[in-house]
């Protein structure tokens, strides 16, 4: 596995500002950690993540299945051995009211999820506060929670902090935790 999934803690900025959706993962002393850049006019999401802004290594991708799915699932794949990891599925009907995601193994079994923390709050971001509540996710693997994503406030940034730390049994693999992080900032973002 490569070196930048090694951290327990991340910070994920999205550029605001750009023609193309940005990403960049930060490890706790500040340091670049994978960088991303999305390709405009792209009919299935293909999000590729690099271990540098110049894209010199390619480390984990994450791919649409279909074009238009309302319960789209993503493969996340390590470039690094072109092994796939697993796969988030996101369960069309339920994340109208609150975001939930599957969380699938390399085989497709569901053996976790990840989703919006607190059914209330879900209901007023969708329909009263919009972006001025920001978005908090669990990630749970069978009843053990193993990862925290908190949008941090911010009218100008959106920022989310990546949290491993509570997965003392190191259950989760941070390749599939980064990916949920990433499709919550890209496709759950275009939300707002």
């Amino acid at each position: 596995m490569h070196p930048s999934f090694q951290f327990n803690q991340y910070l994920l900025k999205r550029q605001v500002f750009a023609l193309t959706g940005k990403l960049r993962f930060y490890n706790p002393q500040g340091q670049l950690m994978l960088y991303s850049e999305q390709k405009m006019f792209k009919l299935r999401e293909d999000i590729r993540l690099y271990a540098d802004e110049q894209k010199t290594q390619e480390v984990l991708a994450v791919k649409a299945r279909q074009i238009i799915d309302f319960s789209a699932a993503y493969d996340v794949i390590d470039m690094t051995t072109n092994q796939k990891v697993g796969a988030l599925r996101r369960k069309g009907l339920k994340s109208i009211l609150r975001d939930e995601w599957e969380v699938l193994d390399a085989s497709d079994r569901a053996i976790g999820l990840c989703f919006e923390d607190n059914m209330a709050m879900a209901m007023l971001r969708r329909l009263v506060l919009g972006t001025l509540l920001p978005q908090s996710y669990d990630m749970t693997l069978g009843e053990t929670r193993v990862a925290d994503m908190k949008q941090r406030f911010n009218l100008f940034a959106y920022e989310m902090d990546v949290d491993f730390s509570m997965d003392a049994g190191q259950k989760l693999d941070h390749r599939l935790g980064i990916a949920a992080a990433v499709l919550l900032a890209i496709v759950e973002g275009k939300q707002s």
